[in-house]
């Protein structure tokens, strides 16, 4: 499996890889040492009193307490104390940071991918993914490379006596984000049938009682995590399920969330999935009528259907478009003030209500719409469509160079001219293997079949095809 990097470890989602092969006991523990330290350092500095305070949580996996363990040791090494959250979805980690003004949070988790990856998510104490600085004195420190402060720094100091860290049992944190959840639902959602997957993960034990709390008739699926079956078939990456078991058992709506619950995929009465772009497109359209859209924006990626952007002209609402990565949906919402900002794959941030993209708030914010206007979800979408997709990838000798071949540049002008204003092109360089991706978007598979084509013919008629 490649992992997205930004650095040599971490990328845009936390250091992740296979846990004990690209991600091992001791890469947790000297993290935990370098932030115990480094927190205690930024104090001492401030003349602020007492330890550094960091929340940890985790999500189901068999590896996380190994992580969680290892990252412990580290950090009361180092001076810092501990919070233990336990099992807990990633946006509680990010809300308990926040209100509890704890130096820092960190999440132990791989979101979407199999229970043998696992990966560790640094949160500041704002509630927001570590600024790259930090990260950047974080790899340093893992290659014995760091100068921070004016001086290298090889090896961290220990902490002696009475300034060794000490462990909390931090489960009030979980329930204390559980009841704020609660808080935000504002209508009964008695006499729905609500269907939940929570893929065997962080979810499991947070989510129905979210859902019983607000008076929704409640069915859960894939809550019985056993540390190697999470996301096994279950959960957002794996909506079939889902479908099959709103279908059969006549649910009013379906909620997935994936392994570490920051993201959410629904699915109508009907069975029908609803993308996170569809969710954009609800919620946005429910917030220009109530007036509450600020800049009349909402913050898309460059993956977001073409029928999305085509809806929200219809409704004069405005749209951003960022790089693929909630990182960048997050930091141009913090910019501009937007509210409403998401991906496809369900990332929604709601920035009035959390600092990250929360799968229970996703749910609660559909089953607002639905409640408020009185209307099914199947009905809250008719007027969405979305268009045929076609991505093909192709394997090239030099990603930079094959794009911005004249002979290239100008297939991509042509299909963007033949296409109108009816589809669009998207060529685009991965992030973490040698591939040029060409994506079209168009009213029928055809069109899109034969657009992508051409520009990857183009792309081997010139040479660079590996």
């Amino acid at each position: 499996m490649n992992f997205v990097n930004m650095g040599k470890y971490f990328g845009t989602d936390g250091f992740r890889g296979e846990a004990n092969k690209n991600l091992t006991a001791d890469h947790a523990y000297k993290i935990g040492r370098f932030l115990g330290w480094y927190y205690t350092e930024l104090r001492n500095r401030e003349n602020k009193e007492g330890s550094p305070r960091v929340v940890i949580g985790k999500d189901t996996r068999l590896s996380s307490y190994m992580f969680e363990y290892s990252l412990i040791a580290g950090l009361v090494a180092s001076g810092a104390d501990a919070y233990m959250m336990h099992v807990t979805p990633t946006p509680s980690v990010a809300y308990i940071a926040r209100v509890d003004q704890f130096d820092c949070g960190i999440m132990i988790s791989a979101s979407h991918n199999p229970y043998y990856d696992n990966g560790i998510k640094l949160i500041n104490s704002q509630g927001e993914k570590m600024d790259q600085a930090t990260i950047d004195c974080i790899e340093a420190y893992l290659d014995g490379e760091l100068e921070i402060f004016g001086e290298k720094v090889t090896e961290v100091p220990f902490a002696h006596r009475e300034k060794i860290g000490k462990t909390v049992d931090y489960v009030s944190g979980r329930n204390r984000y559980v009841g704020y959840l609660i808080s935000l639902g504002i209508y009964s959602f008695k006499g729905v049938k609500v269907a939940l997957d929570c893929a065997n993960g962080a979810s499991w034990n947070v989510a129905k009682s979210v859902f019983d709390a607000l008076g929704a008739s409640t069915y859960v699926i894939n809550a019985e995590p056993n540390g190697t079956n999470i996301n096994n078939n279950a959960g957002s990456t794996h909506i079939e399920v889902l479908q099959k078991y709103v279908v059969e058992n006549n649910m009013d709506i379906g909620f997935a969330y994936d392994g570490d619950a920051d993201r959410c995929l629904c699915v109508d009465e009907k069975g029908n999935v609803i993308t996170g772009d569809h969710i954009l497109y609800v919620y946005g359209r429910y917030m220009k009528e109530r007036d509450k859209l600020i800049n009349n924006t909402v913050v898309t990626t460059v993956m977001s259907n073409f029928g999305l952007y085509k809806a929200f002209d219809a409704l004069d609402i405005g749209y951003a478009k960022t790089k693929v990565g909630d990182k960048y949906v997050y930091e141009y919402m913090s910019k501009t003030g937007c509210r409403l900002g998401g991906e496809q794959s369900g990332h929604i941030i709601f920035s009035k209500y959390a600092s990250t993209g929360d799968g229970i708030l996703t749910s609660l914010k559909m089953m607002e719409v639905m409640m408020a206007k009185k209307k099914k979800m199947s009905e809250l979408v008719s007027d969405l469509t979305i268009y045929p997709q076609v991505l093909k990838n192709i394997r090239v000798t030099d990603k930079t160079t094959a794009q911005n071949d004249p002979a290239v540049v100008q297939a991509v002008k042509d299909v963007e001219t033949a296409l109108g204003d009816s589809g669009r092109i998207l060529v685009r360089e991965s992030g973490t293997e040698p591939l040029v991706r060409v994506m079209v978007e168009a009213q029928d598979i055809e069109t899109c079949q034969k657009h992508v084509d051409h520009v990857i013919d183009i792309i081997i008629e010139k040479g660079y095809k590996a």
